[in-house]
């Protein structure tokens, strides 16, 4: 199998004819989110170190770039093709250390190396508009990985926190803050949530100071809480209470105890 088979399935999915209902109807608009989803259930495989899960799940992935190509194909834009085309010469064209002369001593260069050639990429592309340094950072991405990569583009020029103390520094300014617009006769709920987002993104900082991965961190913070949670009802479940029948205090026991069972583990 090769992917042109795929290819020709696409095709035959979405014939006007004698193609699938459900596939006929999808635009570009429509299928993002069946995108989003794939992209995170390979991480998921990742995570989980399941390669069969993973094989699999790659697949459907790579099914959603080819229907992007087909419905961009039926709109005269462009094809699968042009899609491998693209990606191949933007490969050969940013690693010049690989595919030219060029040279790097490191990964640290090579990522410097790369920030530089992106930058060159954008300012070709510009029009009479002038180009901003943290411009095509998409705005889709989830949240924290945004944030993340909108500071690292901000740092690459210099505008950051020599070190952690500076950013745990602000963490506890942007918290300060929070609390002083909580504390006010009457709360301003715009203001409030103005002051959380700062926080939160004082806290990605500070992951990013620390060489932790903001998004990898709550979703491991995620699953740790689901795990407890559910170990805390089959605890209660055992002396046959139910969550809905039990106060805050019954539960708080019963996660305190969740939590010593799983530390001694």
């Amino acid at each position: 199998m090769t992917i042109q088979r795929l290819v020709e399935i696409m095709a035959q999915l979405r014939d006007p004819g004698s193609g699938c209902p459900w596939d006929r109807e999808q635009t570009l608009e429509t299928i993002v989110p069946y995108t989003i989803e794939e992209a995170y259930e390979v991480a998921d495989s990742i995570a989980k170190a399941d390669m069969g899960e993973l094989c699999s799940e790659l697949g459907d992935l790579l099914f959603q770039v080819v229907f992007y190509a087909r419905i961009a194909s039926e709109q005269g834009h462009f094809n699968m093709d042009d899609v491998i085309h693209g990606i191949c010469e933007k490969m050969v064209r940013r690693h010049p250390h690989v595919f030219g002369d060029a040279r790097v001593a490191n990964a640290d260069e090579q990522s410097i190396a790369w920030e530089q050639l992106k930058a060159q990429e954008r300012q070709s592309r510009a029009t009479e508009e002038p180009v901003h340094h943290l411009q095509g950072i998409a705005h889709a991405l989830p949240a924290l990985l945004r944030a993340t990569k909108l500071q690292k583009r901000a740092a690459k020029i210099g505008f950051d926190w020599p070190d952690s103390e500076g950013v745990l520094a602000k963490v506890r300014e942007e918290l300060g803050e929070l609390e002083a617009e909580l504390n006010r006769p009457r709360i301003d709920e715009a203001r409030v949530a103005d002051e959380m987002g700062d926080l939160l993104f004082s806290c990605v900082n500070l992951s990013r100071h620390l060489g932790l991965d903001s998004e990898n961190l709550l979703r491991a913070t995620n699953g740790k809480f689901e795990a407890r949670f559910n170990a805390m009802e089959s605890i209660l479940q055992g002396r046959g209470m139910t969550l809905e029948a039990s106060d805050l205090s019954v539960m708080d026991a019963a996660w305190n105890e969740a939590k010593r069972k799983e530390k001694g583990k």
